[in-house]
Formats: structure tokens, C-alpha cells, sequence
């Protein structure tokens, strides 16, 4: 006889039990009680700390990882969390982290609220889960970073900026590129000295990369010395301080040079009276009875150097007489480059100091054509009068040179161009500026006048309005002024403050 089997499994039933505390109908576990009563009796977290300390350097806004790092973190980033999570502790084995995230907290109430999950095994297949918060109170700590760079004295490599000449000019242009470009952003002190600036550097790396832009924007030189500070036998491990000497070439805007017949030759045979027009990556030469020009690298100046044989304080003020723009067919012939920009003329000067005592004209070949009408004040050098040596002159006679070389051109008096511009320069953070003398002063002003009177030069330049100037209501009321070039508005940025910043936030 056969029988039938049935192929259904037998069904269990789990046996429940009452919990020992409030009596709930609940699965047996190994402590008898519900979920509500474990967390009522058990706390699994007591272990842990409910508030903690943050030190913050609210310099660099990094956070101190103990004993010695501090890590770059934002409010409510993955880095903070992670610096959080270390500095709590209770977190081990036993309790088992589950999940953690930020509670959003006013950024100004130097409190970090952290929501942290996690788990333990109270007892024998009876795993409990908790939520809890961790406050974090922040103290503010300056790092050691930021501590030597507060003191000023701590440098571990050294840029030094030199230019041998008796005006400022190439250094007011180079601290405009500066701000631009945010390339002094790591130095940490600037120091004004005879003949310079100095930048100092916490890092090697950051003085390297000084020197690199300057060799980008000016022309000019440096050379690289190590001094050793200290060595430890053990590790085989050097300190040493940086130091790299810039030197610009000694040759500004509206200087005179005179080249050597070699270097005539080499350059088209300009010259050999020349005129630096512009001083930027290059050297631009100009001849004022040509028009040629010639752009000099770094690299061509240091290896046939010259020097300058008059600069603008040496100047001699002219009245222009006569102006007679020569034409086409008066012109000499140009193998090369030549300035579209300025106009060839015959000029007839008298010097105002001589007026009405020797009435003496001097005629010149000038490129400021363009430029100087009857009456004008101008100014040049006086090559007949002059006392100057210089080893490129010597090579040539000075019957065949120029008696007066015309430079520039005085549009009105420097107090009048001063009320009248609207405009402004920003400034680096430099130490002892307490020396500014008047010679400074005027130095400065000549570059306000040049930035005026040159586009291209400006274009390399921020230049910000002025609002007090703005605000003046008879900038424009003053007489004689016409023809005094100015930078347009719409060459201008604006001036943006803390205030301002608020504004455009709200």
C-alpha cells in the first residue's frame, strides 16, 4: 500500500514573550525588554562626549588636527567633518559609527553642531541604535604659518628688487603690476631700502616665483645666493635662506642714450642719439630724426649695456618758436621699424630762461610734430652745453649731433593736472614708507603724467575713479586746460569697498 506524502514544510511560530518593563507583546531577545525600554534604560553613548573644542586660525581659516597639523577646511565640508569625527572619542570598536552629517548653525556663533548614528551590541544578538549631537565650540589659535608671517622677521628666502637710477618711476610702474596680477599675494613683508623694495618669503618656492614674473614684465636680471642657517648630522637634513638679486636695467622712460657704433650698426644704424619712448618687457628706442625705433630684450641689453646720458630731472625747459612738419620727400629714408604714431618736423626753440636776455633760437629735428604748436613749452636736452662723459659719445663728433634733443612735452602746471584728474592708483603694503621725501613725490607725479599721456602704458595699469574728485562739482570750470590729456571714464574700474560688498549682499 502506498501513501501520499505532502511536500508543504511545517510552518514555526516564533515565540513571543511580554517585556519585563511596560509589558508589550514583543519577540523574545536576550534582555526581554522592547526597543522603547532599551533606550530608556540603556544609554550607549554615555561614554562619549557631548561638547568638544575646535582651534581655528582665522588667518588662513585652517583647523588644528593634534598634535601639530592644521588642515584647510570650510564650514560644513567633508575636511571638518573628518577633523570632528577625530576629535571625539568613545568612537571605538564597542560603538560602531553609522552615519555622522552637520547641523546648520549661524556662521558667526563660533559653534559646529555634529549628528552622529551609531550602533552597539548591548547583549547577545540584541544590537541597539542611537542619535546624538556633539557641540563644537571654536577658539580662535594663530597657526605657526601665520605666526611667523605676523612677526614680520621669519623669512626663508629673500627678493631683492634694485635699479640704479636717480628716480622711481620704473618701480611705481612695477608695483601697479604687482596689484594686478596679485603676484606679492605670499610675501610676507614688504620693506622700502635705498635703491629698491625687498620682498620677504616664508617658502623658497614663492620667491622663485617673484623673480620669474618679474623677468616676464620688466627687463632686467638676477642672480641666486644660499646662505646655510643649520644642518642636522642625523638626517642629513640643510637649512638654508634664499636670496635673489633683481636688477632692472638703469634705463627709464624719457631717458637720452647714446649707442655705441656696434650697437648702432646691430640695431639698423639707429641713432646714435636715442630716446627711450617705453619701458616694458622691452627697452623701446626711439630716433628722434628718423622716427626709427627699436625694441631692446633683456638678454641684447646686459650683453652691450649702456647707460643713459640725461634723465628727466635733467631736462631744460624750451618755448617753441616755430613748428615746420617735413614731408614725404623731406624725410630721410628708413631701412626698418618706423613710429606711426609720432609726426617728423623742424622745430625752433628758445630756452626760457634765456628769453629776454639772449634772444638765441636753436633748431632741431624732433619727432613730437604731432604734438608742439607756437608757444608750447617743451622739454630737451642741451647736448652743446651739457657736461657729461660717456665712452659711446667719445666715438663721435658732437658737430654732427643735435644741439638740443626735444623730449616731451609740459601741457599745464603739474598743481593744474592734479586738480583736474579724477582717477586713482592702489597702493602695496610697504614698510617704511615714512621716507617718502619730495623727490618721491615728484616722481610720482611724472608717472600719473605718463599713464595720462600714454594708452598703451595704461592698458597694463588698473586705474580706479576717484569719487571724491567725482563729487567736485568745478573740475571742469578751470581755464587752460583743454588740451591736458585724461584718461575717459570708461578706462576707470570702480573702487569696491567692504561697505560697497554689503550693499550688493543685501
Amino acid at each position: 500500500m502506498e501513501y501520499m506524502t505532502n511536500d508543504v514544510e511545517p510552518t514555526t511560530t516564533v515565540a513571543k514573550i511580554l517585556c519585563c518593563q511596560c509589558g508589550v507583546l514583543i519577540e523574545s531577545n536576550a534582555l526581554n525588554m522592547c526597543n522603547g525600554c532599551m533606550q530608556t534604560q540603556i544609554d550607549i553613548t554615555e561614554m562619549i562626549p557631548k561638547q568638544g573644542q575646535l582651534q581655528m586660525c582665522n588667518k588662513c581659516i585652517r583647523y588644528l588636527q593634534p598634535p601639530t597639523t592644521w588642515i584647510a577646511a570650510q564650514l560644513e565640508s567633508r575636511e571638518l567633518l573628518t577633523v570632528c569625527l577625530k576629535r571625539i572619542k568613545g568612537l571605538n570598536k564597542e560603538v560602531r559609527l553609522i552615519d555622522a552629517g552637520f547641523i546648520w548653525t549661524e556662521p558667526h556663533s563660533k559653534r559646529v553642531k555634529v549628528k552622529l548614528t551609531v550602533q552597539k551590541e548591548v547583549a547577545t544578538g540584541a544590537i541597539l541604535q542611537q542619535t546624538f549631537v556633539v557641540e563644537f565650540t571654536i577658539f580662535n589659535q594663530i597657526c605657526d604659518d601665520c605666526q611667523k608671517i605676523e612677526a614680520k622677521d621669519y623669512w626663508k628666502a629673500l627678493v631683492q628688487v634694485r635699479q640704479r637710477t636717480s628716480h622711481k618711476k620704473t618701480f611705481f610702474y612695477l608695483e601697479q603690476l604687482l596689484l594686478k596680477h596679485n603676484a606679492h599675494a605670499d610675501a610676507s613683508n614688504i620693506k622700502q631700502v635705498n635703491g629698491g623694495l625687498d620682498f620677504y618669503f616664508a617658502e623658497q618656492n614663492s620667491a622663485r616665483k617673484l623673480a620669474d614674473f618679474l623677468m616676464c614684465v620688466v627687463p632686467c636680471r638676477f642672480e641666486t645666493s644660499k646662505r646655510l642657517i643649520s644642518h642636522d648630522i642625523h638626517s642629513n637634513i640643510y637649512n638654508y635662506k634664499y636670496t635673489y638679486i633683481v636688477e632692472i636695467v638703469p634705463v627709464c622712460k624719457d631717458d637720452i642714450v647714446c649707442l655705441s657704433k656696434k650697437q648702432s650698426k646691430q640695431l639698423g644704424n639707429i641713432g646714435p642719439m636715442c630716446i627711450c619712448s617705453r619701458v616694458t618687457q622691452n627697452v623701446y628706442l626711439i630716433d628722434p630724426k628718423t622716427l626709427k625705433v627699436a625694441p631692446i630684450s633683456a638678454n641684447d641689453y646686459w650683453r652691450s649695456p649702456f647707460t643713459a646720458l640725461c634723465d628727466s630731472k635733467h631736462l631744460v625747459e624750451y618755448i617753441v618758436c616755430d613748428v615746420n612738419v617735413l614731408d614725404e620727400h623731406s624725410k630721410p629714408h628708413v631701412y626698418g621699424k618706423e613710429s606711426q604714431k609720432h609726426v617728423l618736423a623742424e622745430v625752433f626753440v628758445m630756452k626760457s630762461s634765456e628769453i629776454g636776455v639772449v634772444d638765441k633760437q636753436y633748431s632741431t629735428i624732433s619727432h613730437l610734430g604731432h604734438l608742439l604748436h607756437p608757444g608750447d613749452t617743451v622739454m630737451g636736452f642741451d647736448l652743446q652745453n651739457s657736461n657729461v662723459s660717456d665712452p659711446s659719445l667719445d666715438q663721435y663728433d658732437l658737430d654732427q649731433l643735435a644741439d638740443v634733443i626735444l623730449v616731451k612735452k609740459i601741457y599745464a602746471d603739474k598743481s593744474l593736472r592734479n586738480r583736474r584728474r579724477q582717477w586713482k592708483l592702489k597702493h602695496l603694503d610697504v614698510e617704511d614708507v615714512g621716507s617718502v621725501n619730495s623727490t618721491m613725490e615728484r616722481d610720482y607725479t611724472d608717472f600719473l603724467e605718463d599713464l595720462e599721456e600714454d594708452a598703451v602704458l595704461r592698458q597694463t595699469v588698473n586705474v580706479y575713479k576717484d569719487e571724491k574728485k567725482f563729487q567736485s562739482n568745478n573740475i571742469g570750470d578751470e581755464e587752460g586746460g583743454e588740451d591736458i590729456p585724461r584718461i575717459d571714464l570708461n578706462e576707470m574700474l570702480a573702487d569696491m569697498t567692504m561697505e560697497d560688498s554689503d550693499k550688493m549682499d543685501s
